[in-house]
């Protein structure tokens, strides 16, 4: 078993509660830790026998694109997501922050943090 992570990936989306927080947007960080099994392609040096972290921030992207108003939303659906596209991935852990939330304060980020594993197959 393995770890891959991809940390810090910086995307502008349109999340939230308030009105305003849907119409202007604002900046979000999004870390994103897989395991599974990395000693196949460690041997094989192919792309093909790993989880491509190309595939991980394309899947984040594409779900942070989409607005929600809570984060728990959007974590669930990059979660699915990983875990439908890439049979390699036994367990992801995602972490979504809005930077500089509006909530009265200095508050530099919020972050939510869902972990699922894959289902046994019946």
């Amino acid at each position: 078993m393995g770890t891959i992570k991809v940390e810090n990936i910086r995307v502008f989306a349109n999340h939230g509660c308030l009105k305003e927080e849907t119409k202007i947007g604002s900046d979000y960080r999004v870390d994103l830790e897989i395991k599974a099994n990395l000693q196949t392609s460690a041997k094989t040096d192919l792309l093909q026998d790993t989880v491509d972290y190309v595939f991980l921030n394309k899947v984040i992207r594409e779900e942070m694109a989409q607005p929600s108003y809570l984060l728990e939303t959007v974590a669930k659906r990059i979660l699915n997501r990983i875990f439908k596209e890439d049979t390699m991935v036994s367990k992801a852990t995602v972490w979504v922050s809005k930077i500089n939330p509006p909530i009265g304060g200095d508050v530099e980020m919020v972050t939510i943090k869902m972990s699922d594993k894959r289902k046994k197959q019946k």
